[in-house]
């Protein structure tokens, strides 16, 4: 009998149904905030995985732009360069010049 009584509703249109609907709204206000929170924190760890992705894409893009640029550093690669140039490397070594200060 209690139990046909639940289903129908009566606990809620009884003499103390004041009391029931109260924690009706604090149970129903605790479930809203703990879906807020979940869902928030979805969309953190989303983010946090869409940001790990960029930054696994940019830390390559670094590598292949220093690879890059030490080939292009390289004497060999400078050399064939200037050579279209008509610039070629000094058949004589260069010369070191020595400034000797006059102050005492």
């Amino acid at each position: 009998m209690e139990f046909y009584k639940v289903l129908k509703g009566g606990f809620l249109v009884d003499d103390g149904a004041f009391k029931n609907w109260r924690i009706i709204f604090f149970v129903v206000f605790l479930l809203l905030c703990m879906i807020t929170s979940a869902h928030k924190a979805d969309q953190k760890v989303m983010k946090i995985a869409q940001m790990n992705l960029e930054m696994k894409r940019l830390k390559a893009l670094y590598i292949d732009s220093g690879t890059i640029l030490t080939r292009m550093k390289m004497e060999s690669s400078v050399r064939e360069k200037v050579k279209e140039s008509g610039l070629y490397p000094s058949k004589t070594p260069p010369i070191k010049i020595k400034v000797i200060s006059k102050r005492k």
